[in-house]
This record gives C-alpha cells, sequence and structure tokens, in this order.
C-alpha cells in the first residue's frame, strides 16, 4: 500500500514554467469534508460511492495542475476500503502523483478520517490509485511534464507505480487475447 507524507499546504503561485518537469509536491493535494446522513448507506455508515467520488475528484484535480491542464481518469485500481467511515467524521482525502508516462499520470490517494466522536488519530480508511490522461480541447491525449523524483520516497513510489501499469497493461493483453479465443 502506498503511503503519502504530509501535503504541502502552500497556496504560493507557481514559478515553474509550463511544460517543465515538476516534483510530487508540485501538485499535491488535500481536501477535507465532513460527512452527513445524506452520505450514508444502508448500513448507516458513508457509501463507498461517496468516498470514491472523492478520491476521484482529488485525483482529478492533481493530474491537472501536474499536467496544467485537464486531465480525465483512464482507470482506478487497487481501491481499498480499510474501515467504514462514519456520520460526522471529517475526511481528508490527500493525494500527488507517483508516475507519468508520455500523456498519463498515475495519482497515489490515502483517504483519512477523524473520529468526531473521539479523541483518536486520523484512521486510515482507505486507498487508491489512479491513472489519469492529460487531454487537449477535443479530447485527445496531450503529453504531460515528467516527474522530478527527488526522495526515497518519490523512488519507492514510482517503483510500485511502474509494477502496478505492468500490471494493468499485461491484464489488458491477457482479456484482449481471451476475447479473440
Amino acid at each position: 500500500m502506498t503511503t503519502l507524507e504530509e501535503p504541502a499546504r502552500s497556496h504560493a503561485p507557481r514559478t515553474d514554467q509550463p511544460g517543465s518537469a515538476r516534483p510530487p509536491s508540485a501538485s499535491r493535494v488535500t481536501m477535507s469534508s465532513i460527512m452527513g446522513p445524506q452520505d450514508t448507506n444502508l448500513m448507516g455508515t458513508v457509501h463507498g460511492g461517496v468516498v470514491l467520488k472523492l478520491i476521484d475528484s482529488v485525483a482529478g484535480v492533481v493530474a491537472a495542475r501536474h499536467s496544467e491542464g485537464p486531465a480525465v481518469t483512464a482507470s482506478m485500481d487497487e481501491t481499498a476500503f480499510l474501515v467504514a467511515v462514519r456520520v460526522g467524521d471529517v475526511v481528508h482525502v490527500d493525494a500527488q502523483i507517483t508516475w507519468t508516462g508520455r500523456t498519463s499520470m498515475e495519482v497515489a490517494v490515502k483517504v483519512t478520517a477523524d473520529r468526531w466522536d473521539e479523541s483518536v488519530p486520523a484512521t486510515v480508511v482507505a486507498t487508491a490509485h489512479l491513472v489519469m490522461v492529460a487531454v487537449d480541447e477535443a479530447g485527445n491525449p496531450r503529453p504531460v511534464p515528467p516527474l522530478v523524483i527527488t526522495s526515497d520516497a518519490d523512488v519507492r513510489r514510482s517503483r510500485e507505480a511502474e509494477i502496478r501499469r505492468t500490471h494493468r497493461l499485461a491484464l489488458r493483453a491477457a482479456l484482449r487475447e481471451a476475447a479473440d479465443a
């Protein structure tokens, strides 16, 4: 499971050049939201789809920041729901780029929850990895800036992302082969 470091909270203007390589910290995002009764499922906990929407929304912002334009979700995999989210929990969705290709990027997301009625540290409730593709005005894939790897943690996350990419491509090829058989 990929873990994310504490996200940068700075909103200072970016000084890098368009299209230039940038580190994960340049596009890292955290979004927080209080879960209410409208977010619940029949079990009385927050619906997984609500959490998935938060994950996808934050990943989209991270990808758009990194690629300096629109990005769409190509796949969402490795999503793990670890602990139920409850009404009143403050959910924090942290995301960052872990890998870039020519037109695609992998975004790692960690979701934590602060329990409103307990004095315990934030609990990790979900993790996910998404592949986002940068697109132009016509919806066609466009190039993305490379990722600058600066820390040992970035190196590890990038290696893990390559493994996931290899698995996604192998699965896609195996499914095509099975469909053609």
